[in-house]
């Protein structure tokens, strides 16, 4: 049973958002990884919100380039979390898709994450902190996870003044 989804609007976001699926794996976090439009298949993105937040999904992470309008159409179906990706896919250089997903309707919020490969690491850190919230074990691996960040600074520190 997935605790998160990570809905991707193309097959062409894969390589930027598998980090988000990689950091769920190190922190022992169970997902879905899988392709969704909210303008192709809006069907199929409505099912599958209602289907797994029946199965107990507790966090939505939605990647999507150009118009963005994923994590949107998620945050409308669900009242669980909804984590925005945007994604730099137009000339735009990703301006456009970071407005349509930080612009939503009071109500229908989506925290909405830096773009690409840093917002995708960042939106599974993210979810696994809202997972943290009842889960005293993932807390403690999260915890885990940032004293090793701390001590690689300190060795390269180290190393440079050495």
């Amino acid at each position: 049973m997935p605790q998160v989804a990570i809905f991707m609007g193309s097959a062409s976001d894969e390589e930027k958002m598998r980090p988000c699926a990689e950091i769920l794996d190190t922190l022992g976090v169970d997902y879905l990884f899988t392709i969704t439009s909210a303008h192709r298949t809006p069907e199929r993105t409505a099912r599958l919100v209602s289907e797994l937040e029946h199965d107990g999904c507790q966090v939505f992470i939605c990647a999507a380039g150009l118009a963005a309008h994923l994590a949107g159409a998620v945050a409308a179906k669900t009242t669980r979390p909804v984590l925005g990706v945007p994604l730099a896919a137009s000339p735009l250089g990703g301006m456009d898709a970071l407005l349509a997903t930080v612009q939503m309707p009071p109500g229908f919020p989506v925290g909405t994450l830096a773009l690409d490969k840093v917002g995708a690491r960042n939106a599974a850190w993210m979810a696994a902190q809202i997972l943290a919230l009842q889960d005293a074990e993932l807390a403690a691996r999260i915890q885990a996870k940032r004293q090793g960040f701390v001590e690689s600074v300190e060795q390269a520190a180290a190393k440079l003044e050495g």
